[in-house]
């Protein structure tokens, strides 16, 4: 191939398909199986479409859906880190990093730039755009674990007040958005699903 350029990005593209065997604690809503990191990456996208009108401020959407759809590339090298693992999280930065350098430079720089700024961005959490990538990214399990009777809670030990904890990031930038979490998770409660 003579296109040097052409051939870096479909050497990224082939990389990325291995996003689809990094499997997550996550259920299907159906039960059947654990998600890939590429359907859930994919979910998180249409969240993004479905739900932006709830983000407590102005968002740019076509910027939070690329934010989504690259955040958890590095989990190809790194792995997939249970939310609730807090002996994974010890080290989770420095591979996530080491992974973001090797899977991203496999493109022009141009690129690799632009894709490894939205994964930093996503990562800090400080803007309004990343705050609510980061917030639907928070909900998404939960909501999986309302419709698989707190499958991955249960299976963890994970208590109701963790989850709050954890995500109460989303309260910051989608108010209707975090009473529908608490809402679902008193619920959760109530059916046994995952204790106090």
């Amino acid at each position: 191939m003579e296109n040097e350029r052409l051939k870096k990005q479909i050497e990224f593209l082939k990389e990325i398909d291995k996003l689809k065997q990094v499997f997550r604690q996550t259920l299907l809503m159906d039960g059947t199986r654990h998600e890939n990191d590429a359907e859930h990456s994919w979910h998180l996208a249409m969240m993004a479409m479905v739900l932006s009108e709830y983000a407590s401020e102005k968002i740019d959407i076509s910027h939070v859906i690329k934010m989504v759809i690259v955040h958890d590339i590095v989990e190809i090298d790194a792995g997939d880190t249970f939310v609730y693992d807090e002996k994974g999280y010890e080290d989770k930065a420095e591979r996530e990093k080491k992974a973001a350098e090797r899977l991203f430079n496999i493109l022009p720089e141009d690129q690799a730039n632009e894709i490894k700024g939205l994964w930093e961005e996503f990562e800090e959490r400080k803007t309004k755009d990343a705050k609510f990538a980061s917030a639907l990214d928070r909900m998404q399990p939960i909501i999986h674990n309302y419709y698989t009777n707190g499958h991955s809670w249960r299976e963890h030990g994970v208590k109701s007040y963790q989850v709050l904890e954890r995500n109460k990031i989303i309260s910051e930038i989608a108010p209707e958005l975090w009473q529908f979490i608490n809402d679902i998770l008193e619920d959760s409660i109530n059916k046994g699903y995952i204790e106090r």
